[in-house]
C-alpha cells in the first residue's frame, strides 16, 4: 500500500483575516442607530378599516371604540370597578367587626351594670 494515501492529513488553508470595517452601507451616528435598532420602540400600532389597534402587554387593544369607550377605558373602567368591589367588602368586614366588638362592649357593660345593682342591693340589705 502506498504511504501516501493514508499517511498525509488533511490541512486546510488558513483564512485571509477580515475586514475590521462593517461591510454595512448605513452610515448613522450613535444616536440614529439607538433609535433605529435599540429596543427603545414605540407600541405597535395599526389602523384596520378605521379603527385603531395597538399590541400592548401581549394583547390587541382598540383605541377607538364605535359609538362608545373604547377598549382601554372599558379595561380601566372594569379594573377600577374590581378595586371599588375589593374596597366596598373589606369596609363590610370592618364594620361587621365593629359591630361585633360593640355588642361585646354592650354585653359587658350590661354585666357590670347588674353586678353593681347586685351589689348595692345586698349593701343596702346588710345596713
Amino acid at each position: 500500500m502506498p504511504l501516501g494515501l493514508f499517511g498525509n492529513k488533511f490541512t486546510p488553508k488558513k483564512t485571509p483575516p477580515r475586514r475590521a470595517q462593517s461591510l454595512s452601507n448605513l452610515n448613522l451616528d450613535a444616536e440614529q442607530s439607538r433609535t433605529e435598532f435599540g429596543v427603545d420602540y414605540s407600541g405597535v400600532k395599526l389602523n384596520l378599516g378605521g379603527q385603531e389597534v395597538a399590541f400592548e402587554n401581549g394583547m390587541w387593544v382598540t383605541e377607538s371604540g364605535v359609538g362608545g369607550a373604547s377598549q382601554r377605558e372599558v379595561m380601566h373602567l372594569k379594573k377600577t370597578n374590581q378595586q371599588l368591589h375589593e374596597e366596598n367588602n373589606l369596609l363590610k368586614l370592618k364594620i361587621d367587626i365593629l359591630l361585633d366588638m360593640l355588642s361585646e362592649i354592650s354585653a359587658v357593660s350590661h354585666f357590670h351594670e347588674n353586678e353593681l345593682k347586685q351589689l348595692r342591693e345586698a349593701k343596702s340589705k346588710k345596713r
